[in-house]
Formats: C-alpha cells, sequence, structure tokens
C-alpha cells in the first residue's frame, strides 16, 4: 500500500470537462496523475462510488463546504476519485454542485487504486472492485498525509481532518 513519502503513481485517469457556455462536452479528458500533481498541493479524496450514500451525503459535501478553507491552507486542488468512469463522475459532480472547487476525476479500470494498493473488494455485493475511502495530502507528486478508512467507516478522511492536516503541514 502506498505510504506516506511514496511518489503517486505514473497511471492516467480521466475527467469529464464541457465548454462553458454550450454545455458541449469535450471530455473525457486524460489525467496524467504525476504531471498534475507535479508543482501542486493536492487534496486527494477518495470514494467507493459515486452517488452512494456516505459519498453523496458526507464526504464529497465535506470537501465542496471546505473547498475554500482547504486552499487557505495552502492546497491548490482538490481531487476526487473513484472507480466510476469520467461521464459518471462528471453528473455527479453536477449533481453535487462541485463547480470548479473540486475536480471530478475518473478511475474507471482501477488503474490508481490497483496502483496504490487501495483496493475495496465488493464482488458479491454487485460493484466489484472499488477503491478504498481515504483522504490524501500530496505535495509536489508525494504524499504528505495518508487517511484510510476502516472497511465500512467514515471517521478520518473526512474534510476537516485533512484541513487541520493541511494547516499542520
Amino acid at each position: 500500500m502506498i505510504k506516506v513519502g511514496d511518489t503517486l503513481p505514473a497511471v492516467t485517469l480521466t475527467e469529464y470537462v464541457a465548454v462553458e457556455g454550450n454545455g458541449c462536452s469535450i471530455g473525457p479528458s486524460p489525467v496524467q496523475v504525476q504531471e498534475a500533481a507535479a508543482g501542486k498541493t493536492v487534496a486527494i479524496v477518495a470514494v467507493p462510488g459515486a452517488f452512494t450514500p456516505t459519498c453523496s451525503q458526507k464526504h464529497l459535501p465535506g470537501y465542496v463546504e471546505q473547498a475554500d478553507a482547504l486552499k487557505a491552507a495552502g492546497v491548490d486542488e482538490i481531487w476526487c476519485l473513484s472507480v466510476n468512469d469520467a461521464f459518471v463522475m462528471g453528473a455527479w459532480g453536477r449533481d453535487q454542485n462541485v463547480g470548479s472547487k473540486v475536480r471530478m476525476i475518473g478511475d474507471g479500470d482501477a488503474a490508481f487504486a490497483k496502483a496504490t494498493g487501495l483496493t475495496l473488494d465488493l464482488n458479491g455485493k454487485g460493484l466489484g472492485l472499488r477503491s478504498n475511502r481515504y483522504s490524501m495530502l500530496v505535495k509536489d507528486g508525494k504524499v504528505v498525509q495518508l487517511n484510510v478508512e476502516g472497511p465500512g467507516k467514515f471517521e478520518v478522511s473526512d474534510a476537516a481532518t485533512l484541513l487541520a492536516q493541511a494547516k499542520a503541514a
């Protein structure tokens, strides 16, 4: 499993991008993880699935609400990752009114989840291989904080915890 001090994996994820104004899509666009994180402080929040109860009611909304505070604490970007495709992530972002506060990034084939060792096997529950629930603070591509939840928990990966860590970093 990835740990503090490790570099983010060299994988490509996808992000749905809409043309502002006329509503036409230009996504999904590739996101080269190492390139996108270079020279930035990034708060990564990973969830098991878009539109799922805890993810939609607590996890993502906390990061949307704390976006300005996280940026004031030195975070350049907030990324929300899920093992969903870019279209689903884009629709979930619109549903959650994230605007430009959070980048909604799809890990459609679980490449990032597998490369970091942060997978969650929900086979038998109809969800297949997913990402574990966690938050991560990354500086210039290196992990400086990692908060991985236990099975079925939502205790350490919330926005308030990562905000406190960003302020202390």
